[in-house]
C-alpha cells in the first residue's frame, strides 16, 4: 500500500487560497484534508460550506473532509453534495456511530471515525469493519501548530493489530504536528495517510516540503 500525504488546508493562507490548491494540485500530495470546525465540539471555526465548495471547485484530488463538530448527522447529505471523498466524523461526537457511518456510505462517500487522544483504541473493536479511515488525532483538536503527542504511537500499533486481527480494509490517518521528524516513526508504526498542516504552508517552499515528506514514507 503506498503511503498518502493529506496537507491541510486549515494551516492555508486564507486570502491565497486559489493558489495554495493549485500548489497542493501540482506537488506529490495524494489528498486535500480539509478540517470543519464549529466553535462546539472544538474552541474554534474554521469555516464552512461556501469555502468547501470554492475548494472542491479547484481541487483535483481527493477531497478529505474530517468534521470536529457537534451534529453530524444533520449535514452528511449536504457534504456529499458538495464533493467531498471522504467523511470523518468524531467517535466523541456520535450518539448512534454506526448509524452515523452507515449514512455516510449510503452518500457515496467513504467513512472514517476519528479519535480525540484520550480516547482509546477498543472502542472502535465493534465498527472496525465498517470504516474506510481512522484517523487519530495527534494534538487535542482545534487549532493548527500544536506539538506532536508521542503516545499516538502506542495508539497507533494498537490500531494497526486492530485491523490486522479483525480484517479491516481501513486506513490509519494521523492528524496533527507531524514533521520530517516524525514521519517515518508513524509509518513504521503502522500508519498510511499523514495529515500535515503548518509544517507545510509555513515552510518557505511547500512542494519541496511535500516532496520530503512523499520521500520519508515511501
Amino acid at each position: 500500500m503506498t503511503n498518502l500525504i493529506a496537507p491541510s488546508i486549515l494551516a492555508a493562507d486564507f486570502a491565497n487560497l486559489q493558489r495554495d490548491i493549485e500548489m497542493v494540485n501540482n506537488s506529490e500530495a495524494d489528498w486535500f484534508h480539509i478540517d470543519i470546525m464549529d466553535g462546539v465540539f472544538v474552541p474554534n471555526i474554521s469555516f464552512g460550506m461556501p469555502v468547501l465548495k470554492a475548494i472542491t471547485k479547484h481541487a483535483k484530488k481527493t477531497i478529505d473532509v474530517h468534521l470536529m463538530i457537534v451534529n453530524p448527522d444533520q449535514y452528511i447529505q449536504t457534504f456529499a453534495d458538495l464533493g467531498a471523498n471522504i467523511l470523518t466524523v468524531h467517535y466523541e461526537a456520535c450518539t448512534h456511530l454506526h448509524r452515523t457511518v452507515q449514512a455516510i456510505k449510503s452518500e457515496g462517500m467513504d467513512a472514517g471515525v476519528a479519535l480525540n487522544p484520550h480516547t482509546p483504541i477498543a472502542v472502535l473493536e465493534d465498527i472496525i469493519l465498517d470504516l474506510d479511515l481512522v484517523c487519530l488525532m495527534s494534538v487535542n483538536p482545534g487549532f493548527g501548530g500544536q506539538s506532536f503527542i508521542k503516545n499516538t504511537y502506542k495508539k497507533v500499533k494498537q490500531l494497526r493489530h486492530l485491523i490486522e486481527f479483525t480484517g479491516s480494509k481501513c486506513k490509519i490517518e494521523i492528524d496533527g504536528g507531524v514533521t520530517n521528524k516524525n514521519a517515518n516513526a508513524l509509518i513504521e508504526a503502522g500508519a498510511d495517510v499523514l495529515v500535515a498542516g503548518s509544517f507545510v504552508f509555513k515552510s518557505e517552499n511547500p512542494i519541496a516540503t511535500i516532496a520530503d515528506l512523499k520521500n520519508i514514507v515511501g
